[in-house]
């Protein structure tokens, strides 16, 4: 298993012990990510670092459950359409998008800019939704469940800023061991999580003339992120400026919906 998994697999919620064995198959689905559609068995045990006798073991489980599906004539495997079924069971019930995605809407068509919610997945940012409105098209196209790097990101970073000190430390160590630029990086990453306890949101430019600021929203003990972006040749404190307030009013507006939801005592 590799040391990403060891990382948050020993950094589970609760004090029951683990279930190797599901903990493992959950991995084999993991290791499909887009660019990927059909991976064989030698190829699933080389991303997941589990032996091959496991993962052929593994797979035949996840063909028989439904999750995958083997392709003979290739002799490799793709996700099987159940698991399309468990992300629409998700994203229809998540109270937070229900809030979230008519405010992100209304801010994106009233600013012409993109507007995305994310949360995080172990060491990346997952997009639960992204609304793209902003006047220049930009090279990258985004769609809920695209996957983000944490440590270049603005969602990334403000995320890391809403950690515990002790969290945060221990994930920021995990993630300068993949590059190898890490003293810009972490100073970076350092000055974002200073920008949100100052100022409540971050800055980042991690893709060519496209800026990105990003606000930490807390729920029952869940942290999810918004961020905002266009395509601009303009700074980044610039930027900052112009939508800086409409991030944070994003925020408390989904908040207050979201408070309004909540079934009252008495």
């Amino acid at each position: 298993m590799t040391d990403s998994a060891r990382f948050f697999l020993d950094h589970k919620p609760g004090r029951s012990p683990a279930n190797r064995s599901l903990e493992r198959g959950i991995e084999i689905l993991r290791a499909f990510r887009p660019g990927s559609e059909l991976l064989g068995n030698g190829e699933l045990a080389e991303r997941t670092g589990l032996s091959k006798a496991t993962v052929s073991r593994l797979t035949q489980t996840l063909v028989g459950s439904g999750m995958l599906q083997l392709d003979k004539a290739e002799r490799a495997y793709r996700l099987a359409p159940a698991v399309l079924s468990l992300s629409h069971a998700m994203r229809t019930a998540s109270r937070v998008l229900q809030a979230a995605a008519p405010r992100m809407l209304e801010l994106a068509r009233q600013r012409h800019i993109n507007v995305g919610l994310a949360s995080p997945d172990r060491d990346e940012m997952v997009y639960l939704e992204s609304i793209r409105y902003a006047r220049r098209a930009a090279l990258r196209h985004v769609v809920s469940g695209q996957r983000v790097p944490m440590e270049l990101t603005s969602l990334g970073r403000a995320y890391l800023a809403a950690l515990t000190p002790q969290h945060r430390s221990q994930l920021v160590q995990l993630l300068s061991r993949r590059r190898i630029h890490w003293k810009v990086i972490g100073a970076e990453i350092r000055q974002a999580c200073a920008d949100v306890r100052s100022s409540g949101f971050c800055a980042a430019a991690w893709q060519p003339e496209v800026v990105a600021l990003a606000a930490p929203l807390e729920v029952e003990g869940a942290i999810y992120v918004l961020n905002v972006s266009l395509s601009t040749q303009e700074s980044i404190a610039t930027i900052a400026h112009e939508l800086g307030p409409s991030l944070l009013g994003l925020v408390q507006a989904i908040r207050h919906d979201l408070e309004l939801q909540m079934p009252r005592s008495g």
